[in-house]
């Protein structure tokens, strides 16, 4: 969560809000009863900073909508654009976000390691993928991988790997990697790197998130820390404490 909450906050004058004296319901170390807070429409009850901080993470996360991180009901962009207080500029990113996510959602894109550009997948059956925009730039041609995206090694077209660490599932980055205490669930530690329960593909917690991931590569979402499937995890822990499975140990495959 921001550590700049003071820059939002409600006040009575506040129109069309229901606001409300209640502890934050996104964040529970943030109990100040003097502190008014705005109720959602799903019944929950946040503040704008800490609002605002949870759709981001959902954007950045590859979402096209906002859901309570709690009960999952969505929230519509107009009401997280008001109980948020979201200024110009961060409407300006939000909107914009969305919009590449959606774009990404449609149709099978990735950014480009090299350049950064969004590159389509044109062949599905293929995961050594051509960046025309790096061979404009560089005059050379560059190949890299669909599934970790990297510079591509090995032989092509191949559609379950390419000869890269970590393609798919590296037992040594999985092993080896550094353990992380994620802010969000009261400094909880687990491995800083855990592979997809899905599909394999690595990903790598950025220690503020919340402990629920979606995986880019095929949308599975699991517990990053006990490793259970979202909605099971969530039917006995929360996203600000630690499940009750407790922290799963390193994957090995």
């Amino acid at each position: 969560m921001s550590d700049n909450k003071e820059n939002k906050k409600f006040t009575p004058f506040d129109k069309g809000i229901k606001l409300v004296s209640k502890p934050n319901d996104l964040d529970d170390t943030d109990d100040d009863p003097s502190v008014l807070r705005a109720e959602l429409s799903c019944g929950h009850v946040t503040d704008p900073e800490t609002l605002t901080d949870c759709c981001r993470a959902q954007l950045k996360d590859g979402q096209t909508e906002f859901k309570c991180p709690l009960c999952h009901e969505q929230w519509p962009y107009d009401e997280v654009r008001t109980l948020a207080k979201l200024t110009l500029e961060e409407q300006a990113a939000f909107e914009d976000k969305i919009g590449t996510n959606t774009v990404k959602k449609i149709v099978d894109f990735r950014d480009c390691p090299g350049c950064g550009s969004f590159i389509e997948r044109l062949n599905a059956s293929s995961l050594c993928v051509k960046c025309s925009v790096c061979a404009e730039r560089t005059g050379k041609p560059f190949l890299f991988c669909w599934q970790c995206l990297r510079e591509w090694k090995g032989p092509r077209p191949r559609a379950d790997r390419c000869d890269n660490e970590g393609c798919t599932i590296n037992q040594e980055l999985l092993k080896d990697c550094p353990m992380i205490s994620l802010t969000s669930v009261r400094d909880v530690q687990c491995p800083a790197i855990r592979a997809c329960t899905s599909c394999g593909v690595l990903i790598e917690h950025t220690k503020n998130g919340y402990k629920i991931m979606t995986c880019n590569a095929c949308n599975n979402q699991f517990c990053f820390i006990c490793l259970k499937p979202a909605d099971e995890c969530m039917k006995t822990s929360t996203h600000f404490i630690e499940c009750t499975a407790g922290v799963a140990p390193r994957q090995a495959h």
